[in-house]
């Protein structure tokens, strides 16, 4: 046993979830911890070995290696290692071994446990199931920060009321916040225009000073959504001005709650739907980084929301298709419009651009093939116009290649099977996430099924498609936390798609492709892998976690950069995160690549 002595309390309540715990619980468990010295070259434990309890690196440097003695992680002071095996059976998934004369102090398997059941912090950042996440999005779980308009209209205090009627006007906005320089000092309202100057006869160019409500109750963007609202009908205010420290931050208004509460992609969809043109559509799907960050703000699982906000596009597609045959005419032979990519998984986030493919019936002839492509032409171009921009790898129906009869795509596929050259593999990646979005669904349905089939026949082809499918690496540095992009725009980010998202994507349609699984979306298929043995349900409850949490974080930068309003993307710095988000994140970059080395090695299915 350890001794409570000041510096390891000291050394452990810098570090995250011993941090939160008071001082009494901190020493106790301290007094169960055992320091051990293992020198340099030898092993702390070995593979598939018992687990004596969870480790904590106090000196020097750890590496630990996979089932492939492949090195994925090096270890420094602070970093924990370990709980994985003692959250399954209590045996070691990988092993470690000290780099450098190395120091560690190990928590006995029995207290860990202990600790999980009785410390609720030390449970959310050892647990990556994240099952305590509400799942509904209200008022009750939504911070200030997430409802707020970040850019409230401001004017000073000597500013005459013609002039802020007018600057309220032009805003669309019913109220206006007097500041000097970035303190709050008081709110004007329309009701104060009209009851205030209007009613009372006051002259235009009196300071808007003298009519407005000085020191306004404000509320920090720490409170929550409920606070406003219990402020609002308590006062019988309409407009609640948000200050952090004083400083003027955010305004929240009446009208800012109504939309939260009513806006939904139930709305946006019905928008889209009676819409008549492009540009109509345009309108509504502006909105949908709003409807992004509020179901974020909600608290719903990333692949609610992916779900949502692809229904959207989906939505606006099926218009566009209605739109162009109202226009160029009944459409000579049946036809299946198809999206592929993030649209196909029904994946999509506030950054989306357009995949898609045009299915022909075989009786199609050469003279049919105009209307096909301004048909093609007419739906590609209002996505475009609807913030989905044209693909930069040209992989839309309106490349040639892409808009086809059924005859010509079975050809595709049994030849990207054939010959799996990195062009196939690539081509096949994007068409194995095909999902039907309007038009005669039956063009595509045997071919999905008879390409599967043929697929996981071809032990050569799959060999190719797993190799294809660990290009994407996860952003993970031995010497290192993270490995960050080198230079340019991103430099010192991780990319949270391709270095994140998309090797889980990848992992997941290799499951199906082994199982011959006909759904597209990637927890779908991980799912689907794990019920029909393709993947162990250790392996793919791993994988699942992993994939939750790096999208989930994904979104969350987004909703954060759209409540800041700026663009959404994809770049993270790993410096914005916390102690905790960040040992979470390797943690979950980790799994991913031990799941890759897996498959690398022909056992991906039974990992």
């Amino acid at each position: 046993m350890t001794r409570a002595s000041p510096d390891l309390v000291q050394f452990l309540s810098a570090i995250h979830p011993y941090d939160s715990m008071d001082p009494d619980t901190l020493s106790g468990l301290i007094d169960t911890m055992e320091m051990r010295h293992v020198p340099a070259g030898e092993e702390i434990y070995a593979l598939h070995s018992a687990l004596d309890g969870l480790f904590v690196v106090y000196s020097g440097d750890v590496e630990i290696r996979d089932e492939h003695d492949v090195p994925i992680s090096l270890l420094g002071p602070r970093n924990s290692f370990g709980e994985r095996g003692l959250l399954r059976d209590g045996t070691s998934l990988t092993s470690a071994r000290a780099v450098t004369d190395t120091a560690v102090l190990m928590l006995p398997a029995a207290r860990f446990h202990r600790a999980m059941n009785e410390d609720v912090a030390f449970r959310r950042f050892f647990d990556r199931s994240r099952s305590e996440r509400p799942n509904k999005a209200n008022l009750a779980t939504t911070r200030v920060e997430a409802l707020m308009a970040t850019s409230p209209l401001t004017c000073a205090p000597d500013t005459d009321v013609r002039t802020a009627a007018r600057l309220m006007r032009d805003a669309h906005v019913s109220s206006i916040c007097v500041t000097e320089g970035e303190t709050l000092r008081g709110i004007a309202t329309i009701r104060d225009l009209s009851g205030k100057v209007v009613g009372d006869g006051l002259a235009f160019d009196t300071p808007i000073g003298v009519i407005m409500t000085p020191d306004p109750v404000t509320l920090p963007p720490s409170a929550i959504g409920s606070d406003v609202l219990h402020m609002m009908m308590e006062r019988r205010i309409g407009h609640v001005p948000v200050c952090r420290a004083d400083k003027l931050v955010g305004i929240v208004t009446q009208t800012d709650l109504t939309r939260f509460q009513a806006v939904s992609s139930a709305e946006l969809v019905s928008e889209i739907a009676h819409s008549d043109s492009a540009e109509e559509m345009a309108q509504v799907t502006r909105r949908i980084p709003q409807l992004l960050a509020q179901l974020v703000a909600g608290g719903n699982r990333h692949e609610v929301i992916t779900r949502l906000i692809t229904d959207i596009a989906d939505t606006a597609t099926r218009r566009l298709l209605a739109l162009a045959e109202a226009e160029l005419g009944a459409p000579p032979v049946p036809y299946l419009w198809l999206a592929c990519g993030s649209q196909g998984r029904q994946e999509q986030t506030g950054v989306s651009d357009q995949d898609n493919c045009l299915f022909l019936d075989d009786s199609v002839t050469g003279s049919d093939m105009p209307y096909f492509e301004a048909l093609a032409r007419f739906v590609c171009d209002g996505l475009n116009t609807c913030g989905y921009v044209h693909c930069p790898g040209d992989m839309m129906a309106t490349n040639p290649r892409w808009r086809q009869p059924v005859r010509i795509w079975r050809d595709y596929f049994a030849g990207w099977i054939k010959a799996p050259s990195p062009e196939a593999q690539m081509l096949a990646s994007v068409m194995f996430d095909l999902r039907p979005i309007g038009g005669a669904k039956g063009l595509f349905e045997d071919l999905q099924v008879e390409t599967l089939r043929k697929a996981a026949r071809n032990s050569i082809f799959v060999a190719h498609m797993v190799s294809n499918s660990l290009k994407h690496t996860p952003p993970l540095g031995l010497l290192r936390g993270f490995a960050t992009i080198r230079s340019g725009e991103h430099k010192n980010m991780i990319d949270l798609k391709h270095n994140g998202v998309v090797p889980v994507v990848d992992l997941a349609r290799i499951y199906a492709l082994q199982g011959k699984l006909s759904v597209v979306n990637t927890a779908a298929r991980l799912e689907a892998a794990v019920a029909a043995g393709v993947l162990s349900a250790s392996g793919g409850r791993d994988l699942r976690d992993a994939y939750d949490l790096i999208a989930e974080t994904r979104l969350e930068h987004q909703a954060a950069q759209v409540r800041a309003g700026v663009m959404p993307d994809n770049f993270l710095s790993p410096t914005d995160l916390s102690d905790f988000e960040r040992s979470h994140l390797r943690d979950a970059f980790v799994v991913i690549k031990s799941m890759q080395s897996s498959v690398g090695h022909g056992r991906g299915m039974l990992s």
